[in-house]
């Protein structure tokens, strides 16, 4: 008996695709109650894609037009791609502007390009989103056979697949795209209990160190206090747009997120989110929004109105390892880059991206780069895991 056909088309909305259909393929099971999900990523889920298309985050405007690739089957959608047509490399935390650079100045045009990620986000999940039940290789064909084709009706000049899992950069590569490897740091629960549990694995001088920094990040008086669900109100997140707005302006120039984004995902998706916010004097100084997902808190933004020392510390990684432990997620994700992350107990991690470029040449001297790119990666997380702060002998015991 013959298969049915795939058929693949693209959308400019997240709002073309029905949030059920959609979630059917992101995260299976997201209707249920968090515990008792196989798997759920807050990021992939169609509730963030939504507020960042409707709050205006994310639109043509700012130079994300959505292609959402579908692959439909007996006229079901089987599966989606989050992707963007970009005018620019902003917002996407693993960096192709020298490959842009080095292509005009070639003569070549570099965007318009597709993004298939999340928006602002460097978060590793899936990107090839598949309902379960169905052929799932044959799916995944489908639609990296679709991105190239994407790629070529949009007149685009590559694609990029950016903070995948690796079976899914694997997959990408048997079509012709180039893997990139990158490092984070993440924090892993060995089945702590208690944050003195965690503390007692590292080595006496990295113990001492972070006892005494969260002392001191809460010396003039603060107070920490975790919000999710009902507990974030407006005021809130009034707050901490005010924390983002004043660190992204001085980072980035002009913060990504808009007013509005924080309140669609406090409609939608509050159970999701954790935001750890710090108080002082009766009003809030600072805070960090924190994503949950099944197994894993994704740490995303942070600001702060006032300075204290070791203050972003406190509220960005060590209440995110607090928060993990006591709801039994393995794993933290803080976000890119920040090699200061290891000495809190946050390990290299390798990430994932791959990329279809459509020009012989270039894709050649983008292959070279990469290959050289990726020994440096990991020759670098080597040195970085043995300089990391756990106890390595009897002797340095708690």
């Amino acid at each position: 008996m013959a298969s049915s056909e795939i058929t693949l088309e693209a959308v400019s909305s997240i709002g073309a695709i029905p949030a059920a259909e959609w979630d059917a393929c992101a995260n299976p099971g997201a209707d249920s109650d968090a515990a008792s999900r196989p798997y759920y990523n807050p990021f992939v889920s169609h509730a963030f894609f939504a507020a960042a298309e409707a709050s205006g985050s994310a639109t043509p405007r700012t130079g994300w037009g959505a292609r959402h690739l579908i692959a439909k089957l007996d006229d079901r959608i089987v599966g989606v791609v989050p992707c963007y047509l970009k005018s620019h490399s902003q917002g996407e935390y693993v960096f192709d502007r020298g490959w842009a650079d080095a292509y005009e100045r070639a003569g070549g045009r570099y965007y318009p390009k597709l993004q298939c990620s999340v928006p602002f986000t460097p978060a590793t999940g899936p990107r090839l989103l598949i309902r379960d039940g169905v052929d799932r290789e044959r799916i995944a064909d489908a639609l990296a056979a679709g991105l190239m084709a994407l790629c070529n009706a949009t007149d685009a000049s590559s694609v990029h697949v950016t903070f995948a899992r690796e079976a899914e950069a694997k997959c990408l590569a048997q079509h012709g795209f180039l893997i990139r490897n990158d490092q984070q740091f993440h924090w892993h629960n060995q089945g702590y209990k208690t944050f003195d549990d965690f503390l007692a694995t590292l080595n006496s001088r990295h113990r001492k160190a972070i006892k005494r920094e969260r002392r001191e990040a809460l010396s003039s008086g603060i107070t920490i206090h975790w919000l999710t669900g009902d507990d974030i109100d407006e005021d809130a997140w009034d707050a901490f747009f005010t924390f983002y707005m004043e660190t992204g302006s001085r980072k980035w120039g002009r913060p990504y997120l808009t007013r509005t984004f924080f309140s669609l995902i406090g409609e939608t998706m509050s159970k999701d989110v954790l935001l750890v916010m710090a108080r002082r004097n009766g009003r809030w100084i600072a805070g960090a929004i924190n994503f949950i997902g099944s197994d894993t808190l994704f740490g995303r933004n942070w600001g702060a109105i006032e300075h204290h020392n070791f203050l972003h510390f406190e509220v960005c990684y060590y209440q995110a390892i607090d928060f993990a432990i006591q709801r039994g997620l393995a794993t933290v994700e803080a976000g890119a880059q920040g090699e200061h992350k290891l000495a809190r107990g946050y390990l290299p991690q390798t990430t994932w991206s791959a990329h279809f470029i459509a020009d012989p040449d270039l894709r050649r001297a983008i292959a070279d780069y990469l290959k050289r790119e990726r020994a440096y990666v990991v020759e670098a997380g080597r040195e970085l895991a043995a300089a990391a702060p756990f106890r390595k002998s009897a002797d340095d015991a708690p």
